[in-house]
């Protein structure tokens, strides 16, 4: 973990470089010093299907779910969880400055006794770190 989707109306890729969003967040995970590399996920889901607000075409939204093993204390977690708002709210910052627009992040912790996973990246990526 970390693993962080944003979940978009699809009106929004043409007004928005998304991949260039996932890379920005990408490196403020890494940034915070709170995980490894190889644990690192960002991906944007589009949602071809959508109602917002008052139905105007114009409206678009981009909601931020981070989802984290547990063992960060909360000033870490509020840390990263603004700086991560930052960086969106830069990137989004055009879109903010229009009264069609909603940006959300939440922060969740995994209970890791329901939690399996397995990671090849840790290895290759712990094993380049030691050369």
């Amino acid at each position: 973990m970390p693993h962080l989707t944003i979940e978009y109306s699809s009106n929004l890729a043409r007004a928005s470089d998304l991949s260039a969003l996932c890379e920005r967040l990408r490196r403020a995970l890494l940034e915070s010093g709170l995980f490894e590399l190889g644990a690192v996920r960002v991906r944007a889901v589009s949602a071809d299907h959508y109602a917002i607000a008052d139905g105007l075409p114009d409206n678009a939204f981009a909601d931020m779910r981070l989802r984290i093993g547990q063992g960060r204390t909360e000033i870490e977690r509020k840390a990263l969880g603004a700086h991560l708002m930052e960086v969106a709210s830069t990137h989004f910052a055009e879109q903010l400055a229009a009264p069609h627009f909603a940006l959300s992040l939440e922060i969740a912790e995994i209970d890791c006794d329901f939690s399996w996973r397995v990671n090849g990246f840790h290895r290759r990526l712990r094993r380049v770190d030691k050369k």
